[in-house]
């Protein structure tokens, strides 16, 4: 199932399951095909936690498919990111091409970070460069979403407590997280990571979430990141700048459950993210940073891309440049060409 979160009348987020360009609700599920009534208006993770394998859910959307429900077309819908985390437990440096185009060595367990249900977004949605920060840079990641709570959980269990999948960009700012090619001289980082990593706006998670027995291996996908920039020679073209598998981790996803759950309990609807590949823009000859006006996508296969513009900290852009045409078809989904 491909699970999706969007506003209602309210502006609430509520879930429904996407197929074949439409969603078909929650509400609609417990009307006519069986599904609870207490499940009707959940949110994605609410419905992880009175669901968190996802068996009611996905009997009810069996019987929905045969019985020719066809949904609202997902384009009809204020679709947002596929769930608000409770908690984002970060992975750094867990691809050995990351690793190596840093002159690292191999670390021997995961770097564990933190970001905020604040950092979140959703396809579509501009990610905010503050006044704090001049080297902000994507990282194409695959996010992992918790559907069963687990604490100090064996290896050989470990993918028992995974609901499911979303494509993830880890925004950062590589100033403040201190990186050396990012500094102006004499200046330094914060000492950790809280503001380079959990600012505003720095989670785009997207498009929907896809659950695991549908997504399979999560350790054989192509995952890249795109950059579409708003100035200089290559202005207006959309650039492959990361292109990697996962295969590449380090530290795979059952030895992340493993090693975080030692320690922090992961809810339902927590997300993990799990690293990203050589090709981000502080490491480049020389380095290439996003600036508003820029548009960035991550895509992991299988799941989908998430694409988001890049604005200044009042949120504007340079008009004509690629994320105020992106916004543009935004705001009027009908006239965008």
């Amino acid at each position: 199932m491909r699970i999706v979160a969007y506003l209602d009348e309210l502006d609430l987020p509520v879930a429904g399951i996407l197929a074949d360009g439409r969603v078909i609700t929650l509400a609609s599920l417990a009307e006519r095909a069986g599904l609870r009534e207490e499940l009707a208006l959940l949110d994605v993770r609410g419905l992880l936690a009175e669901d968190d394998d996802l068996a009611e859910t996905r009997t009810a959307m069996a019987q929905a498919l045969r019985d020719g429900m066809r949904g609202v077309p997902v384009a009809q819908l204020r679709i947002v990111a596929p769930l608000e985390p409770g908690k984002i437990i970060g992975v750094g440096w867990n691809y050995r091409s990351h690793v190596l185009e840093q002159g690292m060595p191999i670390p021997d367990r995961p770097l564990l970070f933190a970001k905020f249900s604040n950092a979140v977004v959703g396809d579509g949605a501009p990610v905010i460069r503050p006044a704090t920060t001049q080297a902000l840079d994507l990282e194409a990641e695959l996010g992992v979403v918790i559907g069963r709570r687990a604490r100090r959980v064996p290896l050989e269990t470990a993918m028992d407590h995974v609901a499911g999948y979303v494509a993830s960009n880890d925004v950062s700012a590589r100033d403040l997280q201190g990186s050396k090619p990012a500094l102006a001289p004499g200046a330094r980082g914060d000492g950790q990571w809280l503001r380079a990593k959990g600012s505003d706006t720095f989670l785009p998670l997207g498009p929907s979430m896809v659950t695991a027995d549908e997504l399979g291996d999560p350790a054989a996908l192509r995952l890249r990141g795109w950059h579409t920039p708003a100035a200089g020679p290559d202005a207006g073209g959309e650039h492959l700048v990361q292109d990697g598998t996962t295969g590449d981790m380090i530290f795979g996803v059952a030895e992340l459950i493993a090693f975080i759950s030692a320690s922090i309990t992961l809810e339902p609807g927590d997300v993990v993210i799990t690293g990203t590949p050589s090709g981000v823009g502080v490491f480049r000859v020389p380095p290439v940073f996003l600036i508003p006006g820029d548009v960035v996508r991550v895509e992991v296969e299988g799941i989908g891309s998430v694409t988001n513009p890049i604005v200044d900290s009042d949120g504007s852009v340079p008009p004509g440049s690629p994320a105020a045409r992106l916004l543009a078809g935004r705001d009027d989904p009908a006239g965008a060409g």
